[in-house]
């Protein structure tokens, strides 16, 4: 015989409360198996059933029209868990949005137009994020007198917001989309750019040839890295093999963009011997504002990316392992 349970144990069993059970059957959702003789309402364990998928649905914000549908099979339970993660999904992308805008307000000292702003940051479309980019770089590279590739390359470095970004890349986006409107860093980094290749020699830097050079050293760079990353010893046999290629490519690279043969592999090994990480490229990099501002776009745009950032201490920490390798007696004694 099925068992039939009163609306009290079907309230503890199904978490709902006595109310919620009673409106289900008054509107038709959930009717009761059966009544007492003093018109009292019961359950058997497949109307039970039934009141806990009710529960379970709500609680995924299922209307009472759709929970009746699936309840009456006018659709199945897949069609409304595919609509309803949909809008979950949607409201996730609304919330993430938000947060960033909040997180960004708490940090800043924002004005009500910038809260403004950011929110129509967030809700750009893909095409508009790539115009307020193309149109940065169109103002930063105006007239500079360079290999067209070199412009190319700089007008690749986009950031390409994913599908479903995480708070810190909606922040990253805020932050990288006010800059690039910004016209004191946009003129600060043309301005930069101008005296950096209006040059004889930095328009020989931005030259196919010597950008397929700087691209060779910097996969260089990066196996050094990989191995140093690894665990290999500084002073192993392999650390040492590495940074003596690292120094001959600096020597063939130097004399390239310089023109300056005196620059060999020994001027070179010193350079990486004697790094200090507060020396002097430390202290360029801190004196120049187009580097750091430069550096600071990249950075942005790795974060909205997922890709790894520019990170000096990680730099210094790989030469400082070259230096330690370079110093070791290659003859092992």
């Amino acid at each position: 015989m099925n068992e039939l349970y009163s609306i009290g144990d079907v309230a503890r069993r199904t978490g709902l409360s006595v109310s919620a059970i009673r409106f289900y059957a008054d509107e038709g959702v959930v009717t009761p198996t059966g009544l007492t003789g003093g018109g009292f309402r019961q359950y058997d364990v497949h109307a039970i059933a039934r009141l806990e998928l009710v529960r379970t649905l709500r609680d995924l914000g299922a209307g009472l029209e759709d929970i009746r549908r699936v309840l009456g099979a006018e659709t199945s339970l897949h069609d409304l868990a595919v609509t309803h993660l949909r809008l979950v999904e949607d409201q996730l992308r609304q919330f993430r949005a938000r947060s960033a805008v909040l997180r960004t307000i708490v940090r800043q000292h924002t004005t009500t137009e910038q809260v403004s702003l950011m929110h129509k940051l967030v809700s750009m479309s893909d095409d508009d994020r790539d115009r307020l980019i193309g149109e940065f770089w169109d103002f930063v590279t105006d007239d500079l007198d360079v290999h067209p590739g070199y412009v190319e390359q700089l007008h690749s470095k986009r950031p390409h917001l994913p599908e479903e970004p995480s708070t810190e890349q909606l922040e990253a986006w805020i932050e990288l989309a006010e800059i690039v409107r910004d016209l004191e860093f946009r003129t600060a980094l043309r301005d930069f750019l101008h005296r950096t290749f209006g040059t004889e020699q930095g328009r020989l830097m931005a030259s196919p040839e010597m950008m397929a050079r700087i691209e060779r050293h910097r996969k260089l760079l990066l196996e050094a890295q990989a191995s140093q990353q690894a665990g290999v010893p500084a002073e192993s046999p392999l650390a040492r093999d590495i940074a003596e290629r690292v120094a001959a490519d600096s020597a063939r690279l130097v004399t390239a963009m310089t023109g300056d043969h005196g620059h060999d592999v020994e001027k070179a090994r010193r350079g990486i011997v004697d790094f200090d990480r507060n020396g002097r490229a430390a202290q360029t990099l801190a004196r120049s504002t187009g580097l750091r501002l430069l550096t600071k776009y990249h950075s942005l745009v790795a974060t909205i990316n997922g890709t790894p950032k520019p990170d000096p201490e990680r730099a210094a920490a790989l030469r400082e392992w070259m230096a330690t390798a370079l110093r070791q007696d290659p003859t092992g004694g």
